[in-house]
């Protein structure tokens, strides 16, 4: 018997419809297997309370590092008919958001947690789906084999642990006319949120190496993430790194850092230890070439308000002081970066905040890194959390932590946050004027009485930072905005230092080569006289970060010459230098191409946010979609 597939109810995604049918097509046959009938009343039968707390309990490590991540996920699709469901490997619903319109259905059909959705209770359906081919997975109106669920369009996709074993299903259920071709890209980022937070939380006395092809994307949720035990054995990788590994679960145990990326361990961790802000320069056991950052993430005790130790496992690197000044080393010739030094320098140890004024890519997060490294704090955490970066309904956790169950009850570790993660060290908010209101009191608390009170726990820990801020806001206009708060304002700016934009400095050349030793490492490479005139000529919006990234290019380009020439240098740079001369020639061509990079730096600004990014430019969410396409 064959079970077809109405071709008016397939969600049209460009060259997978063929795909589609095919596996809605098995999936249709092994329902049928199952004893199912398709106009058969839908088992609605769901777990007792003691049952299903015991299910969450079972499931917290899931539960607890899947809960920001949904809610992040329902800001961008609520009020649109929609709920977010999280489910154990087995498909029975753990958690679940939903919009109120919406959840009448739900009910109606057992959306609830601890209800079980597998293909072998419900049929074809997306949750039993995506469990069964171990895939992501949309199955909308109709394709559910189930009658009592074709008004129904759902998107899940399989969460993984580190070795690769589904853990659970993170899934968007709602009503058939509120079908979107985006839901699945949202979905899928969101699972692998998930999937990476599960694997930074699974391993202490490890050094992690942060890697990508890409270097704009170490940082993100596309980089590769491999752990390796202090003696250099792999421990496990996510995803992203097996798949630019090209190695499977299994090949991958048999590996070490130097088989891999071809150096000992101890390299990673002097990199770790120096905090380097440049990034490593590897090569792959496959020759593919690759930029990363290590992490050495080793357990510690952190004392409680009420006078309780607890072991908390710090998931930042734990630094040892360099013998050089790092913060001297930023001095290379220009008087301004001079006085910030100077002031800077006094103020090391003695408790007072300092706060950080500059442009975009001026530096702010290289002087937070040089200040930690040479205060006596420098063998303790450097924790960085980028304000703007994170999603404002996953920032609060992100800073404070939670218990497991703040949400449903059940209580284990949860999930530390940052502040407490640097305890003893140095916690560094960058674009604090990006900061929600909300979360700008609760900052303001934390700095007056030095504890921090987890979400969904009612005792306080006792935290030690040395705070250092940045942003590229004028913060009093936007307290007189009314986006700022007065009093954190004044709590922050114990000493006020403002970076230079590059294109006002003056020692360019011995900035530009020493990074381009930085990058290259071993300095060899020179910039040509001409090299040095353009870039002189040039205004380097991007600053620091641009110019890093500049070099960058143009070391690869040069090869193995010692000199770095013109001809070296990317073309849109070139362009930049006579932008006349340019629109002359190429007026519409150019006038998309600048259209496109403010929503690269927007989206960039904003963590790959695609919601804010939308806000910030003024724009729907389809039209950021399709004026990038490679975003579906």
């Amino acid at each position: 018997m064959t079970y077809p597939t109405p071709a008016a109810s397939l969600p049209r995604t460009p060259g997978r419809h063929a795909d589609i049918a095919a596996v809605i097509a098995g999936s249709h046959k092994r329902s049928a297997d199952y004893g199912l009938r398709p106009g058969a009343l839908p088992d609605y039968s769901r777990l007792g309370a003691a049952d299903l707390s015991s299910l969450v309990e079972r499931n917290r490590t899931l539960h607890s590092h899947a809960l920001p991540a949904m809610e992040t996920l329902y800001q961008q699709i609520a009020n649109t008919h929609h709920m977010v469901l999280l489910t154990d490997a087995d498909g029975v619903i753990v958690h679940s958001l939903g919009d109120a319109d919406f959840l009448e259905k739900a009910n109606r059909v057992a959306l609830t947690p601890g209800v079980a959705w597998s293909e072998r209770s419900k049929g074809t359906n997306a949750i039993g789906t995506a469990i069964a081919e171990q895939a992501p997975t949309t199955v909308h109106a109709d394709q559910h084999f189930l009658a009592a669920n074709h008004f129904l369009t759902c998107s899940a996709a399989p969460i993984v642990d580190h070795r690769g074993d589904v853990v659970g299903v993170l899934d968007v259920s709602g009503d058939r006319r509120g079908y979107h071709q985006h839901t699945m890209a949202l979905v899928r980022m969101s699972a692998l949120m998930i999937e990476n937070r599960i694997f930074s939380a699974s391993f202490d006395d490890a050094i992690t190496l942060h890697f990508h092809a890409r270097p704009e994307f170490v940082g993100t949720l596309m980089e590769g993430i491999a752990s390796f035990a202090l003696d250099g054995r792999c421990l496990a990788a996510n995803r992203a790194a097996l798949f630019q590994l090209g190695l499977s679960h299994a090949a991958l145990r048999q590996h070490s850092v130097d088989s891999l990326f071809g150096l000992p361990v101890a390299v990673l961790a002097d990199h770790e230890r120096a905090a380097d802000p440049a990034l490593l320069d590897l090569c792959m056991h496959n020759g593919v070439r690759v930029r990363g950052r290590a992490e050495l993430r080793q357990p510690r005790r952190v004392q409680v308000a009420a006078g309780i130790t607890g072991s908390i496992p710090a998931s930042a690197p734990v630094r040892q002081a360099p013998p050089a000044s790092r913060l001297r080393a930023l001095h290379s010739g220009d008087s301004a970066m001079e006085q910030v030094v100077d002031k800077v320098a006094k103020v090391l140890g003695r408790g007072i905040p300092i706060l950080v004024m500059g442009e975009t890519g001026s530096g702010k997060e290289w002087l937070a890194r040089a200040i930690h490294a040479d205060s006596s704090r420098a063998h303790q955490p450097l924790v960085a959390v980028n304000c703007a970066a994170i999603p404002e309904a996953l920032i609060e956790s992100e800073l404070f932590g939670y218990e497991e169950g703040a949400f449903t009850g059940a209580r284990r570790k949860g999930a530390t946050g940052k502040i407490v993660q640097a305890h003893g060290g140095t916690l560094f908010l960058d674009e604090i004027g990006d900061m929600p209101l909300p979360l700008q009191a609760r900052l303001l608390r934390v700095l007056q009485e030095r504890s921090v009170t987890p979400l969904g726990s009612s005792r306080a820990i006792a935290v030690d930072v040395e705070l250092v801020c940045a942003t590229n806001h004028n913060l009093r206009q936007r307290i007189a905005a009314g986006l700022f708060r007065e009093d954190l304002y004044y709590r922050l700016n114990g000493l006020v230092v403002k970076l230079p934009p590059l294109r006002q400095r003056d020692d360019l050349e011995a900035v530009a080569h020493a990074i381009l030793a930085a990058e290259t490492g071993d300095g060899r490479q020179r910039l040509s006289d001409e090299v040095l005139r353009l870039f002189k000529r040039h205004t380097w919006p991007g600053n620091l970060r641009q110019l890093a990234s500049l070099l960058r290019t143009a070391a690869i380009m040069a090869g193995g010459e010692i000199e770095i020439a013109r001809r070296h240098l990317p073309d849109d740079f070139l362009d930049d230098l006579d932008p006349i001369d340019t629109l002359d020639a190429k007026p519409a061509a150019r006038l998309e191409d600048l259209e496109l990079a403010a929503i690269v730096r927007t989206l960039d600004a904003h963590g790959g946010n695609v919601s804010a990014t939308a806000r910030a430019l003024g724009i729907s969410r389809n039209t950021l979609y399709r004026k990038l396409p490679h975003l579906k």
